[in-house]
């Protein structure tokens, strides 16, 4: 039975919130059934286990001190990394998953009334990373072919604040070269690579642009959830210049990684073969997964994630998605509309995780009847 009489909970009560939150309509995170069953293609999980040593180190762990707060600075995880990596410990910040470094971020770089501005479509946690901050957001729109509308997109850039370019983009996959991004770094701002797949993709290419005139102003941000199969424990990390890091470091939590996190993440470092088997089984599954779409009909993305965007000319993409879901398969319907911007067309379509072959079999066995 709660506590708190159902009727102290009433509209009154959103004035109580600042003015930027009760705006706000939030992040929706996909859909996360709690029972079995599901085929689950829609959150871009990793369909395999993690390294056994990954669990070794949880259960180890957790039988250790975990009545005494975790190592604030992750030494043992940034020392790791920093070697994988070839920079020093001190260009990396850990974060509990890729998304707290995104909103440290924000409150490190970005005043309310300051534009932050990312591409369209994409991520849509940014706009709402923004829009809390009390910032002015700006769509950088692309072309049809997921290329950057320079025109467009440049003189947003020269007064953005912050940047936020997803490479390998979501919902999309396609992978943008240096050429193209190095155009997107703002003379007074932090430009942000969000490299949450680029193991999924031929080359991490942004590592590089560290090193490039403007790379005081690069950060890149990572993520353990995708590639390296511990999405459950939440777990990324940032690559910048120290004096960035310096400042980033401030923004966050005391304690932002607990003990079984940082365990899981230094041994998930120390199993790179691990890692890199279940991501060529996923490219090699990617590759049939979008062969088989095309022969059904659909347009597909050439991805460089650990996942497609499919589009299909004859058929509703919500009743498609509507449709696999009564067949216990979860894709991820997405729709992206900006009745505020004359720039930004009307986009959907749905986003497939590649999962396992067998999952992937049972989803094109219900699409050949469909569609």
């Amino acid at each position: 039975m709660s506590i708190v009489p159902k009727q102290h909970f009433n509209k009154s009560n959103m004035n109580l919130f600042r003015p930027d939150v009760d705006r706000v309509a939030g992040y929706i995170p996909g859909e996360q059934p709690q029972e079995s069953g599901w085929v689950k293609l829609n959150t871009n999980e990793n369909p395999y286990p993690p390294s056994p040593q990954v669990v070794e180190a949880i259960a180890e762990a957790a039988g250790g001190r975990l009545n005494v707060y975790p190592d604030p600075l992750a030494t043992r995880f940034r020392r790791r990394a920093a070697e994988l990596l070839d920079v020093d410990p001190d260009w990396i910040l850990p974060a509990n998953g890729s998304d707290e470094n995104l909103t440290i971020l924000i409150r490190s770089f970005v005043d309310p009334g300051e534009l932050v501005s990312y591409p369209y479509p994409s991520y849509t946690l940014y706009k709402t990373l923004a829009e809390l901050q009390g910032a002015e957001h700006e769509q950088l729109p692309l072309n049809a072919d997921w290329s950057w509308n320079y025109q467009l997109a440049e003189p947003i850039v020269e007064r953005s604040k912050l940047v936020f370019v997803p490479n390998p983009n979501s919902p999309s996959g396609n992978l943008w070269s240096n050429d193209d991004i190095s155009r997107l770094i703002p003379r007074r701002g932090i430009l942000v690579l969000d490299e949450a797949y680029v193991d999924f993709s031929d080359a991490a290419l942004g590592i590089k642009m560290l090193s490039c005139e403007a790379g005081n102003r690069i950060v890149i941000t990572r993520t353990l959830s995708k590639s390296y199969s511990l999405a459950g424990m939440r777990f990324g990390f940032a690559i910048a210049c120290p004096e960035l890091i310096f400042g980033m470091r401030k923004v966050k939590d005391s304690y932002n990684c607990n003990a079984l996190s940082l365990a899981a993440a230094v041994a998930a470092l120390e199993d790179i073969p691990w890692m890199q088997r279940n991501v060529q089984n996923i490219q090699n599954t990617r590759v049939h997964l979008t062969g088989q779409l095309e022969r059904l009909g659909f347009d597909v993305v050439h991805s460089q994630a650990n996942f497609v965007w499919a589009t299909h000319s004859n058929r509703l993409h919500k009743v498609i998605y509507e449709s696999l879901k009564q067949r216990r398969i979860l894709v991820r319907y997405m729709h992206f509309y900006d009745k505020m911007s004359t720039d930004t067309p009307e986009i959907d379509g749905l986003r497939i995780t590649v999962g396992t072959d067998s999952e992937i079999d049972r989803l094109l066995q219900a699409l050949e009847i469909i569609v």
